[in-house]
């Protein structure tokens, strides 16, 4: 597959073609780490060296990283603000661009999962390089980063970030990510993500302080649930009558309907979530495998009931479901219980596609 973000890359015309390039121009920067200008200027710059860098790069990879660079700044035009002190800060513009570059690549863009998914890892790790060591478990961090973005990559577009501005540390940046490359090699995650002994073993790994990535559980889990994921109207209830017939299905849309509530009704909501809450430990204090058919795309939200689950010891496998765009709004049309375009839209930029650390299996059900 030959996938391209745009084909003609002079900046004259993605400013033309694309509102959020277009409004990179004029969104200042902190003269002290971007003496070179606006947010405009300085991915010029990016993408200028993101091409020198990959000159020799598979065409794929090569416009998966030029994508990034391109999108890696995307939401300091939201997140800019000038503080009391006369400095200039854009905190949680990668984690936005994130979100930001998913919607894009979905909906306005049609992109392949796997290359939608490294472009937006990229956008959100892209700092990773450089402030590694300030995190409070910088290993975790790494090993997590690892399992969605490719670390030769990711080192890369750091390289032309710092390389593309004007800044008198840029010599001590690039050091940092010197480091950064050398310990991703230490802990065996520089070609592909570090291999755990087991499933288990990772999951330990990422859901306890202190624990080896080495380590091997004794397995001593009882039963298994299913956790489905993904936007309404993806085709939840099709894949899961498909590949789970005959399974217990704890579902919030079902009690909804058996006791007609409102989707848009907080206290209906939160007496549905203990309804089936109660079921679901009514099957895990039994070691029943079921499903748990609700739409989870916040890692907060899917964490919560992970950490119930596995506190039966049940082992937690999520599948996350996805079809195109214009599939998604066609069989949302046709649902029973339509959702209207602009809550489909807010949902969408909050979605969190679930991760390899989050369950002991993760599976991407998507076409």
């Amino acid at each position: 597959m030959n996938w391209s973000l745009i084909q003609n890359k002079e900046w004259s015309h993605l400013e033309k073609t694309f509102r959020w390039v277009a409004d990179m121009r004029e969104v200042p920067q902190d003269a002290l780490h971007h003496a070179e200008g606006d947010v405009a200027t300085h991915t010029q710059m990016v993408l200028k060296e993101a091409q020198r860098i990959s000159a020799s790069y598979e065409l794929q990879a090569k416009e998966i990283l030029w994508a990034a660079a391109l999108l890696h700044d995307v939401e300091k035009r939201s997140t800019t603000v000038l503080e009391d002190d006369g400095r200039i800060t854009s905190r949680g513009h990668a984690r936005k661009g994130e979100y930001t570059a998913r919607r894009i690549l979905y909906q306005e863009i049609p992109t392949s999962f796997y290359v939608r998914e490294q472009i937006a890892s990229l956008v959100r790790h892209h700092g990773l390089p450089l402030w590694l060591m300030e995190k409070t478990d910088p290993k975790k961090t790494l090993l997590e980063a690892a399992l969605r973005t490719d670390m030769r990559l990711l080192v890369d577009l750091a390289r032309a970030d710092v390389v593309g501005r004007i800044c008198a540390d840029q010599n001590e940046l690039l050091d940092r990510i010197d480091f950064f490359a050398a310990y991703c090699e230490e802990q065996q995650c520089w070609k592909e993500a570090r291999t755990f002994p087991s499933a288990l073993s990772r999951f330990n790994y990422f859901q306890k302080e202190d624990a080896s990535p080495d380590y091997v559980p004794f397995d001593d889990l009882k039963s298994e649930v299913i956790m489905l994921s993904g936007l309404p109207g993806m085709g939840k209830d099709t894949y899961l009558q498909k590949h789970y017939p005959g399974w217990e299905v704890v579902s919030l849309d079902a009690i909804r309907r058996v006791h007609h509530l409102k989707p848009d009704d907080a206290s209906a909501t939160g007496w549905a979530v203990q309804q089936a809450k109660e079921q679901a430990k009514f099957f895990l204090r039994k070691g029943q495998p079921f499903v748990w058919n609700a739409t989870n795309i916040t890692r907060q939200l899917r964490t919560q009931w992970i950490d119930l689950f596995t506190s039966y010891k049940a082992r937690v496998k999520i599948v996350y479901v996805e079809v195109p765009y214009k599939d998604w709004l066609k069989q949302n049309r046709e649902r029973e219980q339509v959702v209207p375009n602009e809550v489909l839209s807010r949902l969408l930029s909050k979605l969190e596609i679930p991760l390899l650390s989050e369950a002991h299996e993760v599976e991407y059900a998507v076409r």
